[in-house]
């Protein structure tokens, strides 16, 4: 091969960027990968990246960077930007602070125009563009399931100078099994255009929806939706003197009746509280539609309400969905926010809840370093095995804690700790002294009564099946058609006072159904169904000399439980800080006292359970 194109980088390791690395390598190529992701480049130094699905590999990397500073010093001929588009901003900045100015720059990307941002800071000459038509799920952060590969790519040079590099990289490709095409700076317009087309047709559908793309496709009355999306962007590229084959909109429903019964990746961000790329799919058409006074309602309201669920959804966003590097809030050894201290020895706390498993880590002087949650579903064994992993790569751990339903089934841990234990330690660091701790979980609700030297003195169980949990409220909310990300916020517009008398899911749903054949509101629901619940917590024993503080993930959820019980037990009542991983940082200070302590395994004592 040419010597213009040996040395490779990849910028951005999710499925795309880890598919092409792996065939890039495969072809002899030098590659580099990069992604800010510490714990999982660590895994992948440890374990590869491992295609699965459609493609079938392992493979290792010798040159793994976690900054584009040590990635400069690799000095690639050419860099693929494989990120999402609202993460390019921010890339764009530090590639044009680069001191290494002679990489050509391929943007594998989803969206209309995302090239511009990198021609405007190196120029075209330095900017390619690729179409990729190959998609993939992290099963793992370094395991990708590939699930279709419909060649072939397209590569293009944005003012056709780099031609001979889009020949090669096009040949290296297509030699190793990933067959592209190389094609010139206007051919690839259309197929930009073509790609952006058949995205934006059901993408926002789906995620305003919550349906599958499976889903959207058997019901006329989406298929009809698609269809007119699909034809207002088909004349507004024919603005853009971009010609598609006049049965190109029946084409694009052949394509998309074959897909299956999974979300698009925009509906899966904007369901998880994350950024989206609709400024470059259904934005951008509405954005030339207006160029050419051309009317594109339907992009238009989907791009819209995309938007306005996001803003809705920021706060929790800034809260919930950051990387893994963001979740580091450090604290010192009070256990309160303040300023870091180094740690040499970590230890890891695990709550292997019924709906999340929780970890956390934390330093000798039990700083809170890393924290993230993975869905109990399945109990997929892999995926914990796989976080372990990485956090151990990352952070040397001395002592695994492990506690919740699973606990005592639990391989990793050194010791096991009811949650019970868990709680109350967690709490005893941000309030020392007589205590009510109440848990609201998936499966049950708690109150735990600590006294004065902050030990369990008595513990309340809801036995009631799991009425007023949080698979109660998923279940109940469902059925009245509430999203629970915004339930919180709806209950508190209401005035209403009756509550829920069914504490059975089953009857609670058939009432639920009363309420909304009678026209209730939505918010008034929202309310009625917290009141079924305060009224089960109240049921319990709560000392009512002793400050009240609320742990888990409900209540994480659902912060106007809070304003309730506050009403209802005319006292102040307290959210511990991230109250969903209280009991999993419980945990791993539990690890760290046993590991100063020289314990290696320990089983928790019985605690009397008193049940109301």
């Amino acid at each position: 091969m040419p010597q213009k194109t040996n040395r490779i980088g990849i910028v951005g390791m999710g499925p795309v960027g880890s598919i092409l690395a792996t065939h890039l390598k495969e072809a002899g190529l030098d590659v580099a990968i990069c992604d800010l992701d510490k714990l999982k480049m660590n895994l992948v130094k440890t374990e590869g990246i491992i295609l699965e699905g459609v493609m079938n590999k392992k493979t290792f990397f010798k040159n793994v960077f976690t900054s584009l500073n040590e990635f400069e010093t690799f000095k690639p001929d050419l860099i693929f930007v494989c990120v999402k588009t609202t993460q390019l901003p921010a890339l764009v900045r530090e590639i044009a602070a680069m001191q290494y100015d002679k990489s050509g720059i391929v943007c594998a990307m989803n969206g209309i125009d995302v090239e511009k941002m990198i021609s405007g800071v190196i120029g075209d000459s330095r900017t390619y563009r690729m179409v990729i038509n190959f998609a993939g799920n992290l099963n793992a952060p370094n395991v990708t399931r590939v699930t279709f590969f419909n060649p072939p790519n397209y590569i293009a040079s944005m003012d056709d100078s780099g031609i001979e590099v889009v020949n090669e990289i096009s040949g290296v490709l297509s030699r190793v099994g990933i067959e592209t095409k190389a094609l010139t700076s206007f051919e690839i317009l259309r197929r930009v255009w073509e790609k952006t087309i058949l995205n934006s047709s059901l993408s926002a559908l789906c995620a305003v929806g919550r349906m599958t793309i499976k889903e959207a496709m058997s019901n006329a009355d989406t298929v009809e939706l698609i269809e007119q999306i699909i034809e207002e962007a088909v004349e507004v590229a024919a603005a853009e003197k971009i010609k598609f084959e006049d049965d190109f909109s029946r084409k694009c429903l052949r394509y998309l009746h074959k897909a299956g019964n999974h979300f698009p990746s925009l509906a899966v961000d904007l369901l998880n509280n994350r950024p989206t790329e609709i400024d470059f799919m259904n934005g951008k058409i509405v954005e030339y539609g207006r160029k050419h006074y051309i009317r594109t309602s339907l992009n238009l309201t989907f791009s819209n309400m995309v938007k306005a669920i996001s803003n809705k959804n920021y706060t929790s966003l800034v809260n919930t969905a950051r990387t893994a590097l963001d979740q580091r809030n450090l604290v010192p050894e009070n256990g309160k926010p303040g300023q870091a201290t180094a740690s040499k020895d970590f230890f890891l706390g695990i709550d292997l809840g019924s709906a999340y498993i929780k970890f956390t880590v934390i330093g000798e002087q039990g700083n809170i370093l890393f924290q993230t949650a993975l869905k109990t579903l399945n109990r997929d064994r892999i995926s914990v095995h796989h976080v372990i992993e990485a956090l151990k790569n990352e952070y040397p751990v001395k002592t695994i804690c492990a506690t919740g339903y699973g606990r005592k089934h639990f391989a990793y841990a050194d010791l096991v700790k009811t949650e019970l234990s868990c709680a109350a330690l967690a709490a005893s660091k941000y309030f020392s002294g007589a205590k009510n701790i109440i848990d609201i979980g998936g499966e049950d609700i708690k109150v735990i009564k600590c006294n004065a030297e902050n030990n369990i003195e008595n513990f309340y169980l809801n036995d009631k099946c799991a009425a007023g949990t949080g698979s109660f409220i998923t279940e109940v909310a469902e059925r009245g058609g509430i999203n629970i990300a915004e339930m919180s916020d709806l209950a508190a517009k209401s005035s209403y006072k009756k509550e829920l008398n069914s504490f059975c899911t089953v009857f609670a749903k058939t009432e639920i159904m009363s309420w909304l054949f009678e026209g209730l509101p939505v918010e008034d629901i929202a309310k009625g169904i917290y009141l079924s619940i305060l009224n089960r917590v109240i049921k319990l024993r709560i000392d009512p000399a002793s400050p009240v503080f609320l742990i888990g993930g409900v209540i994480a959820w659902h912060p106007y439980l809070k304003n309730l019980l506050q009403e209802k037990l005319q006292k102040e009542v307290q959210i511990i800080d991230k109250p969903q991983f209280a009991v999993s940082y419980g945990a791993a200070l539990f690890a760290k006292e046993a590991f100063q302590k020289g314990i290696t395994k320990e089983n928790d004592i019985h605690i009397p359970m008193h049940k109301s």
